[in-house]
């Protein structure tokens, strides 16, 4: 879990992860008692929310489109062998 601090006063971040060949991860910030610090949804397209597992530290969210638990990531990708490698392009020191 990344925690970025600004201006010296501690904002909570929330990291969204592309995994190679993978789903979205979202990371939830935590306190060190593992509370979560930030409020997340995922709202469906008439904007009601899923429930999203409280158990976890993150929630993976599906890329391929084959995941039987959709918007979230089953595992599916792997025996659809779903491919997605983009990389962000590296920012010049200095620009946040």
């Amino acid at each position: 879990m990344k925690l970025l601090l600004s201006n010296a006063a501690e904002k909570p971040v929330v990291t969204i992860r592309c995994r190679e060949d993978g789903p979205l991860v979202i990371e939830l910030p935590r306190e060190s008692d593992g509370q979560v610090r930030a409020e997340v949804r995922v709202n469906d397209h008439h904007g009601q929310p899923f429930r999203l597992p409280d158990h976890k530290r993150a929630v993976a969210l599906c890329r391929c489109g084959h995941s039987g638990c959709r918007p979230f990531c089953d595992g599916s990708h792997r025996e659809r062998q779903f491919r997605a490698s983009e990389t962000a392009a590296a920012q010049p020191e200095g620009d946040d």
